[in-house]
């Protein structure tokens, strides 16, 4: 079996991978993030994943290098990461009492070359939030590390009313779907 690799600094996608009883070591390559409004929250998604497995893939030849981006979409524009508290408040604002879609796109690669890639997307639907709960909310979670200034691991009755989907994908990684595919991949 290959040794695989995941090219992510993210805490939550390495949380949901080791719960998914995979063994692997964790390189985060130095790219450019593509952040492209005409591409589709999928193919943006799934373009950003592609940069980091690739990039990681050539570090660790060999290797089976999964790479992710998980986005949040309000009426079709991408949320990423707040660069700030008013940032991360302005939109949970945006969020409070709507449905949006979370897309997290992943890529698979070897070599320098992509051997499978998914995307999928969960609807969320907020509860109707006021800025006592948001603050709050943002009291008891760092939003900033977050895209949509939000984390459904966490705290998840302040904010969600109904999520339909896969809860993973919102956290950062859809677990049964990598899952398939690594196994595939590996096998």
């Amino acid at each position: 079996m290959r040794p695989l690799v995941l090219a992510s600094a993210s805490p939550r996608r390495v949380e949901l991978l080791r719960g998914a009883g995979f063994d692997f070591e964790v390189i985060v390559p130095q790219v450019e993030e593509a952040h492209d409004p005409s591409l589709t929250p999928e193919d943006l998604t799934i373009e950003n994943a592609r940069r980091k497995a690739l990039a990681a893939s050539l570090l660790k030849p060999g290797a089976l290098v999964l790479g992710a981006d998980t986005l949040v979409y309000v009426d079709g524009d991408p949320l990423a990461k707040p660069a700030d508290m008013n940032e991360a408040l302005h939109m949970l604002r945006r969020l409070s009492g709507r449905s949006h879609e979370v897309c997290t796109g992943a890529a698979f690669a070897c070599d320098g070359k992509v051997v499978r890639e998914l995307h999928v997307i969960t609807h969320v639907t907020f509860k109707t939030l006021h800025d006592t709960v948001i603050r709050e909310y943002h009291s008891k979670v760092n939003p900033l590390d977050k895209a949509g200034a939000y984390g459904a691991q966490t705290c998840t009755e302040m904010i969600i009313e109904r999520m339909d989907g896969s809860f993973t994908n919102v956290v950062g990684l859809p677990v049964e779907e990598a899952t398939t595919a690594l196994l595939e991949l590996q096998g």
